[in-house]
């Protein structure tokens, strides 16, 4: 099996090209980015040229020809980057992907695997989970949200016209590993957040916003997820996500912290404040849209995709704090834990939040 992977060079990508590696029925790999690393991930692998890499952008490049042999395309491609341009990010991540897609279909390939979100669904329920047949019209306030679901609809067409392309979708809820760490934070959190600060003990409290539960998952699991929708014949949509339920209880404990009441308005004021002034990347609706995604059922994935997850939630998180304390990265240029150049000045640079 020939497998690409668009966008391979991310927080999932990373995990994904690492499962796929582990997989002795793919015996070819081609990792796809705009920025290739310099050392790259797979060189030095146990079967000569299995793994290879091209450099594309699917706003611009010949997708088509690049998909040329292809059995399987995995598209993980995301600009999260800049919050403050939405019609930037629309261009890269739904017209790209509507590209991407044609361009599969053009190519001949017969898998498609799409990296969809719990963001592409509807408002739902903290206290119950929904499976994979909730609405997913996403929260048109978050730019985020409004993506992942038009790419939904996207893919309802692209079903129906090309019958015979397997295709999933994957919607997990937040992804973390200690790699991705350097990169989560420049993409949420900014340059003004001291790793050292979130050692045990150092932050006093953690708010607790009523309706604030959240999913999360590690990246090597989500990684694990793709490789099996690439080599197991399934089709449709599956939630991802480990147990147990975040909440600020949880935060509060891996943080040692005391939990301090805030409620939503006040939390969302906050947020709209730290953006506004440059302080965040992170777009106050990606809070309004926490606020308001459903808690997922993931019993598909764990009995017909045969996926379950190897590290809990919490885990998942003890990894990224971790990751943030250390600083730490991965040698390709997303990940990379020193992009931001010296004492972080590229980040501020970028406007924070204004351009990718």
């Amino acid at each position: 099996m020939r497998v690409i992977v668009v966008g391979a060079t991310g927080n999932v990508g990373t995990s994904v090209m690492s499962a796929l590696e582990s997989d002795p029925d793919v015996t070819s790999i081609v990792g796809v980015a705009r920025r290739l690393p310099a050392r790259r991930p797979g060189a030095g692998a146990d079967v000569p040229g299995r793994i290879q890499w091209r450099s594309a952008d699917i706003t611009t490049s010949d997708l088509t020809g690049l998909f040329a042999r292809a059995d399987a395309v995995v598209n993980l491609a995301w600009l999260f980057q800049p919050t403050r341009d939405p019609v930037t990010t629309w261009r890269a991540n739904v017209l790209g992907g509507m590209r991407l897609f044609r361009a599969v279909a053009e190519a001949g390939a017969q898998i498609l695997v799409h990296a969809s979100s719990v963001g592409a669904y509807s408002p739902g329920p903290k206290d119950g989970a929904v499976d994979e047949s909730w609405p997913t019209h996403g929260w048109p306030g978050a730019a985020y949200s409004r993506e992942k679901a038009y790419l939904e609809r996207v893919l309802d067409v692209f079903e129906n016209d090309h019958p015979s392309i397997r295709v999933v979708r994957m919607r997990p809820g937040f992804i973390f590993k200690r790699g991705a760490a350097a990169e989560q934070r420049r993409l949420f959190a900014g340059p003004f957040l001291p790793g050292r600060l979130l050692r045990a003990g150092r932050i006093p409290f953690v708010p607790d916003i009523p309706g604030l539960r959240v999913q999360a998952l590690h990246s090597l699991d989500v990684g694990r997820a793709y490789r099996l929708a690439v080599t197991r014949s399934v089709v449709g949509a599956f939630n991802l996500a480990a147990e147990p339920v975040l909440d600020a209880a949880a935060l509060a404990r891996l943080l040692g912290a005391r939990l301090v009441p805030v409620s939503p308005m006040m939390a969302r004021t906050a947020v709209a404040a730290a953006w506004h002034l440059r302080l965040i990347p992170a777009s106050p609706g990606l809070m309004e849209m926490a606020l308001r995604i459903p808690v997922m059922d993931t019993t598909r994935a764990r009995t017909v995709l045969g996926w379950r997850p190897e590290h809990t939630a919490i885990e998942a998180v003890g990894d990224l704090l971790e990751g943030l304390r250390t600083g730490a990265g991965m040698p390709t240029p997303v990940l990379d834990a020193h992009a931001g150049g010296p004492a972080r000045v590229g980040e501020l640079a970028t406007g924070v939040g204004r351009r990718p």
